[in-house]
């Protein structure tokens, strides 16, 4: 069996277990033609309807929710490479929610105030979002590379600050639509049309310019991470940054740019977010993409292609949970799938170091006899 097959099966096998869970959760609680049933209407609220379709149905059975499904995959992707990134040198990245909620500010900022023309209206706002959350990543990459505090830590603080800072102050406050006039309206001012990421279908479907944006991302890493020497470098600190920093790799550096560029991926999601659906900062940024992400990069196994995957198809099971409510069973189940998978995955990984670490051991080496003390002759 080939090394990468034998990578990429344990989270295939870790997804169908959670599938065939949950399927027996709702059999359990109702029967298992509901539990099938229920299955079969979460796919055709990611996949679309084509039985309807074929037999004469609109198209809009088959785009809307094709759409749907884009719109949460491209969201779960780039944050999915947010953390892929940063494990690449070795890092955790659990702050992507926080870089995601500034990079999502400034895009709904830069979206409102500026004018500009589309052409350049729409880059300017990614850039601004990317920048807004490489530099909040960047705080923690400060932190770990000058005193040593641990990057779980410290972006698992600056979470909570981006959200007491944006939730709680900024868009509640200084800008929030209407604040000068004493309106009583909720998020920052809609942004400008020319900022608007264009429907790539037109009224048939909300897919958007994100959607491709994304994935010509997840290409382009997996390019520099597999062919560029910066990217093999980025690979090499993440394996041994002693040994690469004996080879003369700049490890400190190759270390924050990557944490750099995590922070900026989890930034241009929030962009995607604001200028494709939300169209303003809304009172509170309550999708917990940022969190999502850590489950998509470990089923991906860390590998953009293998994220990919991950966030196209949670995305469609996401998309389409909300019809599972058609039958009485909660909506959450999708989450439940992707965080049962995420439990699998990281049981391997676990069993795999324990049993790593018991064949590196020493084999105990059989103890010598003790000489028996010699008698005294008379």
């Amino acid at each position: 069996m080939g090394e990468r097959l034998r990578a990429v099966l344990p989270s295939v096998f870790s997804v169908f277990l959670a599938l065939a869970v949950c399927w027996g959760f709702i059999a359990l609680t109702r029967d298992a033609e509901t539990a099938s049933e229920a299955y079969l209407h979460m796919l055709r609220g990611g996949l679309g309807d084509w039985g309807m379709y074929l037999e004469g149905g609109r198209l809009t059975l088959i785009t809307r929710p094709l759409g749907e499904a884009a719109i949460k995959a491209s969201l779960l992707l780039l944050t999915g490479l947010s953390v892929t990134v940063a494990f690449k040198v070795g890092l955790f990245n659990i702050g992507a929610q926080g870089q995601m909620l500034v990079g999502a500010l400034a895009a709904a900022v830069v979206g409102a105030q500026l004018q500009l023309p589309a052409v350049l209206h729409i880059p300017a706002a990614l850039l601004a979002a990317g920048v807004a959350g490489g530099l909040w990543a960047l705080i923690a990459a400060g932190l770990k590379l000058a005193r040593g505090v641990h990057e779980v830590i410290s972006t698992i603080m600056l979470n909570w600050v981006a959200v007491s800072l944006v939730d709680n102050w900024l868009v509640l406050g200084p800008l929030r639509a209407g604040a000068a006039a004493g309106l009583s309206t909720t998020g920052t001012a809609e942004i400008a049309p020319s900022a608007q990421l264009p429907r790539l279908l037109g009224e048939l479907s909300r897919l958007h310019l994100g959607f491709p944006l994304a994935l010509g991302v997840a290409l382009v890493l997996w390019v520099w991470l597999a062919r560029l020497r910066t990217g093999f470098e980025t690979r090499a600190v993440g394996l041994g940054p002693e040994a690469a920093r004996a080879a003369g790799i700049p490890v400190t550096r190759r270390t924050a740019e990557a944490m750099g560029l995590a922070g900026a991926l989890a930034g241009l999601a929030g962009a995607v977010l604001v200028l494709g659906t939300e169209l303003k900062y809304p009172g509170s940024l309550g999708a917990p993409y940022g969190f999502d992400g850590i489950a998509i990069s470990l089923i991906g196994a860390n590998h953009p292609l293998g994220v990919t995957l991950s966030a196209l198809f949670f995305g469609v099971l996401r998309a389409g949970g909300t019809r599972m409510q058609l039958l009485g069973v909660h909506k959450s189940y999708p989450e439940l799938i992707q965080g049962l998978a995420l439990l699998f995955v990281a049981g391997r990984l676990v069993w795999l170091a324990l049993l790593r670490r018991k064949a590196a051991a020493p084999a105990p080496t059989a103890r010598q006899p003790e000489p028996s003390p010699e008698v005294p002759r008379a």
